[in-house]
């Protein structure tokens, strides 16, 4: 089975780089003297994930830096190079605000003091978006992928005048009791996967890494004719029990279990255009490796404990010219109902409605499934508002 390296294209190198407490893997293309544009993978991704765009961008005229961010892949923690990520670590290294900085410490070491443009995709877009927002002198334009931004945590306002108590979020009992009286009963992919036993799940699956990540890449692309992305209504709990089996979970199964029913065929396999088994080869190897905690870590970073420092930044826009893509199959455009309405009337000032982007054929792996697509849209966007 061909390697790693042996699966990047002609163009991109690899090497590890030390940043804050990290030895940093990145893959990188272009010319070092060229703006710099970073690319942030999201779950259960690697910087591989950016492996059919990272020339193609460069060739714009830019360098092109893709991290495996903090917990993925080749990126080691320096204090813990050789040991496994536990559930029992350390949650404090993946707050959002830890993240960003990891961001701009790759700036920084790298040689850099601006970035033409930071891409995020799914948990990536939320860092990109807030990389922005807090670093604007920085991070000068930002392309969110898949997910929405529609802005940091709120504080209450004017509190003696008003009584509304904050909605309840996804990690509240009150939540999961509603969902799990649904019919059928249901659970919220996020506290899943923020839980003690999601790594272990998704690990020592009966049918297998490989498979189960096959299943997995399958049900949130374009070739899963099930996905009909719309927006929902809000503050319902039956608008919510839309949204497919990997975002709402049949209440019993792990995520292994909730999308095996769903898994492709032999004949699908045969005729996927967009990842092949050489490329899924590289996942399965990479996450045999090192397993899923360090990803599934973020997830636990989403709880009102470690997210409610970002309420700092309540009211707080991005001003930096802005763009949102993702594929017109992409559940995640829509799984939190209003988001993308917010991101764009008040979580961003310049977010022009040409730059709201659903791409053709491409579910939740746009840049994988539809990559000359993305590639295009970001020339578009980058010629418009870089100097």
């Amino acid at each position: 089975m061909a390697s790693y390296s042996d699966r990047l294209p002609a163009g991109v190198s690899s090497r590890s780089i030390a940043v804050a407490d990290l030895d940093l893997h990145v893959l990188e293309a272009g010319d070092t003297s060229r703006p710099l544009i970073v690319l942030l993978h999201g779950f259960p991704e690697l910087a591989f994930s950016w492996r059919k765009v990272i020339v193609p961008i460069a060739q714009l005229g830019y360098r092109v830096v893709v991290p495996d961010q903090r917990g993925f892949g080749r990126t080691r923690s320096r204090s813990s190079a050789n040991e496994p990520i536990r559930y029992e670590d350390d949650l404090r290294p993946y707050r959002v605000l830890n993240v960003v900085r990891d961001a701009v410490a790759l700036v920084y070491a790298l040689g850099y003091r601006t970035v033409a443009a930071v891409i995020g995709h799914d948990l990536g877009s939320r860092i990109a978006a807030y990389c922005t927002l807090i670093r604007p002198d920085i991070f000068q334009s930002v392309i969110m992928m898949s997910a929405p931004f529609d802005g940091p945590p709120s504080l209450p306002f004017d509190v003696e005048r008003t009584q509304s108590a904050p909605p309840p979020n996804i990690f509240s009992a009150e939540i999961k009791a509603a969902l799990a009286a649904l019919d059928p009963p249901r659970k919220h992919y996020v506290p899943y996967l923020a839980s003690p036993q999601a790594n272990s799940d998704m690990m020592n699956t009966p049918q297998g890494l490989h498979a189960f990540l096959r299943a997995f890449f399958h049900t949130k692309s374009a070739d899963w004719p099930h996905n009909d992305p719309h927006p929902l209504a809000p503050l319902s709990l039956s608008e919510l029990a839309q949204l497919p089996p990997y975002y709402m979970m049949p209440l019993a199964a792990t995520m292994p279990e909730a999308v095996a029913p769903h898994a492709p065929s032999r004949e699908e396999v045969e005729h996927n255009q967009w990842l092949s088994n050489g490329d899924l080869a590289v996942y399965v190897a990479e996450y045999g490796r090192t397993g899923f905690q360090g990803g599934l870590n973020w997830y636990r970073g989403a709880q009102p404990e470690l997210y409610e420092e970002l309420a700092v930044f309540e009211g707080r826009k991005i001003e930096c010219p802005a763009m949102f893509l993702s594929g017109r199959k992409d559940w995640g455009v829509f799984q939190a109902p209003g988001a993308l309405q917010r991101m764009k009337n008040d979580a961003c000032a310049r977010l022009e409605d040409e730059d709201i982007v659903l791409v053709d054929g491409a579910g939740h792996w746009v840049q994988q499934e539809q990559p000359e697509e993305l590639v295009k849209h970001v020339e578009r966007f980058l010629e418009k508002v870089t100097p």
